[in-house]
């Protein structure tokens, strides 16, 4: 099959999944800057967020451009990674209004752990069409980066309910690991 109609969706649905962020966003109540203050945490719930779709966006454009073809399996991959990434406006606005309390942030990593398992399965499927013998494959490699970040928010969810701005730090800490673009499959197609 070919793998347009597959990267058009997944670009659609990204793009509404940040714009239902950004409505989740309130304008301040008065014109003065302390009127920005109450929005401050939604603000950063957001930045976040988008950063994550951001990261998820790219390398979701990159490992595509990689692929040659889909199938009905990577079409079943892909709406388990669309998924979870659409409930990220609702666990973002749940966090960010709670004050980023425990539960809210623990399941936002929930989200987070869901997302990049699901990606994780993804990139599995898309090898074993392709195979291991495929440019596909030899780019991925061992996926350090995929891995570690399994792991982080997997020690990050039991740690909100202790102490959320830990888990928080290390949601963030992963965003900054990611935001140094994955160039694998770059790398490996202009070789």
């Amino acid at each position: 099959m070919n793998k347009n109609r597959l990267e058009a969706f997944s670009d659609g649905v990204i793009a509404i999944i940040i714009t239902i962020m950004v409505l989740n966003l309130q304008a301040p109540q008065g014109p003065g800057i302390a009127d920005l203050v109450p929005l401050l945490p939604r603000l950063a719930g957001y930045v976040l967020s988008f950063v994550f779709m951001g990261i998820y966006w790219a390398n979701h454009h990159h490992l595509l451009q990689a692929a040659q073809k889909v199938n009905g399996a990577i079409l079943w991959a892909n709406l388990h990674l669309l998924f979870w990434l659409s409930l990220t406006p609702l666990v973002t606005a749940w966090m960010s209004q709670s004050g980023f309390t425990s539960l809210p942030t623990a399941c936002y990593g929930v989200v987070l752990l869901l997302s990049a398992a699901a990606y994780y399965i993804l990139v599995r499927t898309l090898i074993a069409h392709h195979g291991q013998k495929s440019t596909l494959a030899q780019a991925i490699g061992w996926d350090f980066k995929g891995k570690i970040s399994v792991v982080f928010y997997a020690l990050a969810i039991p740690l909100a309910f202790y102490w959320p701005g830990a888990a928080l730090g290390i949601y963030v800490l992963v965003a900054i690991m990611w935001l140094v673009p994955d160039r694998r499959i770059e790398r490996k197609f202009s070789a």
